[in-house]
């Protein structure tokens, strides 16, 4: 299985912390954000790992991870994503590296207290399709929001004004190979952007789509100054990236 952080964007919502650097390399109490998902995969026993990102910024990932080495990791390869194509846009950069592989697909500001090694090793044993984690907020309305009925997700709303669950999806996004191809038949969104919802909503409507509940904390530093700070504090804390 491979892992792929996406850690581009302009990182408007931390400005001014951003305009002298890609948000993915800011700290995160001890160390850079973009070593929390790297471990979060590592710890998942995902040793394969790409990073694509893009902006002026880019080759300072290359200068700070380096080969990978000291995480663990058996290799680490970067890509470049070319202007705001969104998430989805970006995931489609990985298929080369990725080949027939399936994919743990985790956003490069979301950090968590835990693992996710178990729902990886579920995924592996699921027939195909995508698994993606929840995690229980107090306004899901910022979110991708799941409508869940009898136990399955029956659909995903992005930001919705009135939430069906009290859950937000998390940056953390399991696939088989069938993905790529979802991606190339999207359609940009109002924003122009290749959306991670309509490629979520896809394997929804096949009965494709699995879930897990986030074990322990969850937060998305780069969703806001007040989030970047709120996850600074809980990383101080309680700690990320705990197996047990």
């Amino acid at each position: 299985m491979k892992g792929v952080i996406l850690a581009g964007g302009l990182g408007t919502r931390l400005h001014p912390l951003t305009r002298i650097t890609n948000k993915h390399l800011l700290p995160v109490y001890d160390k850079p954000m973009i070593y929390y998902p790297l471990q979060t995969l590592v710890n998942a026993g995902i040793r394969d790992v790409m990073i694509v990102t893009g902006g002026q910024y880019a080759g300072e990932f290359l200068r700070l991870v380096r080969d990978g080495r000291e995480f663990g990791l058996r290799a680490v390869e970067y890509a470049y994503q070319e202007g705001e194509g969104g998430i989805a846009d970006a995931l489609r950069l990985a298929e080369r590296f990725v080949g027939r592989d399936r994919l743990a697909v985790v956003l490069g500001d979301n950090i968590v207290g835990g693992t996710i090694r178990a729902s990886v090793e579920a995924f592996q044993t699921q027939r195909r399709g995508a698994r993606i984690l929840l995690k229980a907020v107090d306004d899901p309305q910022h979110y991708g929001c799941p409508d869940i009925r009898k136990g399955k997700i029956t659909a995903i709303q992005e930001k919705p004004k009135k939430p069906r669950s009290p859950y937000a999806v998390t940056g953390i996004y399991l696939y088989d190979s069938s993905v790529f191809s979802v991606v190339r038949h999207l359609r940009p969104s109002a924003r122009g952007e290749l959306e991670i919802t309509d490629v979520n909503n896809h394997y929804v409507r096949k009965g494709w789509m699995a879930y897990d509940v986030l074990d322990g904390w969850w937060g998305d530093a780069g969703e806001s100054i007040e989030a970047y700070l709120r996850v600074q504090r809980m990383v101080a804390e309680y700690g990320a990236n705990k197996v047990a």
